[in-house]
């Protein structure tokens, strides 16, 4: 196993504050490097100090020691040259080594796996907002005052993309129900729950998120005009094929409102069955059988009535992966520094809460 933590005998990081948190900084990046090359061109300099007599002409050396103080002062005033160290995996642990000292927190998980550029990912959105609604009903209170900044930026952001994009936005007014109810429990019971932060603030951030759900309820989608091919226009064994690979009951009413031929084909028992039998399992349906007019089984009912009562399968274009070989979380296509000889035999998918369960302590 490499040793991936900091060697104690070196002079440590410097961290610089940022919208998201502390980052690592790096001081010479090549912009600076550029910029430093020009500064080594000056040889020498002549400075007036206002009379003639006390004019001063700087050899090569003092020349050589005002650049070099030139370089310090622009590597710590120039913001651009920031360079930060952007691994997209983070190593969990839950005890303290000779190599690692403290423990892995969720916010720390929340900078190093740079949720805030993956809600840009269409194949990610919804893992994000889906771990960030858990995080919401569960896990608020556990969140320290940087955790809690990054999460409702990151919340911020998302908000910002639905209403530009008008991207499945019912996805996340269930989430911002979730979280006002969450913070108007907290803020009654004030005295009864433990909260990091003022109260004032968190009154500040209901009335955001009370802000936002009135935003969203008043989002107008744009329709959009094409002359070219409609969904409409496709065949019906097309249409029928599209409504079976909808993993949600709600997808599929909201799709039947679209046409007529739509509700007609999300309408049909055999959708609904297979639907059923995908997200749960036969014992399950033997307990909540539902019964239409005609003595058929409603599987339309039954869908709903199980969903109530049981979680149902959670499917993502893009999900987190832990691999056991180096406790090691990341994002399955950016990857990690693996050891491991075989390193798909290591991995293992995590769901949303999943990745709560790992840093809960």
């Amino acid at each position: 196993m490499p040793f991936l933590g900091q060697d104690w005998r070196s002079p440590g990081w410097r961290w610089v504050k940022t919208e998201d948190g502390w980052k690592r900084f790096e001081p010479f990046s090549p912009a600076l490097e550029d910029r430093n090359s020009q500064l080594n061109d000056i040889s020498h300099t002549v400075i007036l100090t206002g009379n003639d007599e006390d004019e001063e002409i700087y050899t090569t050396e003092d020349c050589e020691f005002a650049a070099k103080k030139r370089k310090k002062d622009h590597c710590r005033n120039n913001t651009n040259s920031q360079c930060f160290y952007r691994e997209n995996w983070i190593y969990v642990h839950k005890e303290s080594t000779r190599e690692r000292h403290g423990y892995c927190t969720l916010g720390e998980a929340f900078n190093r796996l740079d949720f805030s550029s993956a809600i840009q990912d269409i194949r990610r959105f919804n893992y994000v907002v889906k771990l960030l609604q858990l995080i919401a009903k569960s896990q608020l209170t556990s969140l320290s005052g940087a955790a809690q900044k990054n999460y409702f930026n990151i919340l911020d952001k998302i908000v910002r993309k639905v209403m530009e994009d008008q991207y499945n936005p019912r996805l996340i007014k269930d989430l911002l129900q979730d979280l006002s109810s969450t913070l108007c429990k907290l803020i009654r019971g004030v005295g009864k729950s433990v909260l990091v932060g003022n109260i004032n603030i968190w009154i500040c951030r209901l009335e955001t998120v009370l802000l936002w759900q009135q935003q969203l309820k008043n989002l107008q989608m744009n329709k959009q005009v094409n002359n070219g091919l409609t969904l409409s226009d496709l065949p019906l064994h097309m249409l029928s094929n599209i409504l079976h690979r909808l993993s949600d009951g709600w997808d599929i009413i909201t799709l039947g409102q679209v046409t007529p031929t739509l509700y007609m084909l999300s309408e049909d028992r055999q959708l609904w069955k297979k639907l059923c039998q995908y997200h749960f399992a036969e014992k399950q349906f033997c307990r909540h059988l539902i019964l239409s007019e005609k003595g058929h089984i409603d599987w339309k009912l039954m869908y709903f009535a199980l969903q109530k009562c049981y979680p149902i399968k959670e499917q993502y274009g893009d999900t987190l992966h832990f691999c056991r070989h180096c406790s090691i979380l990341f994002w399955k296509d950016t990857g990690h520094p693996c050891t491991a000889s075989d390193p798909n035999t290591c991995l293992m998918p995590v769901s949303p809460q999943h990745f709560i369960d790992l840093f809960k302590f």
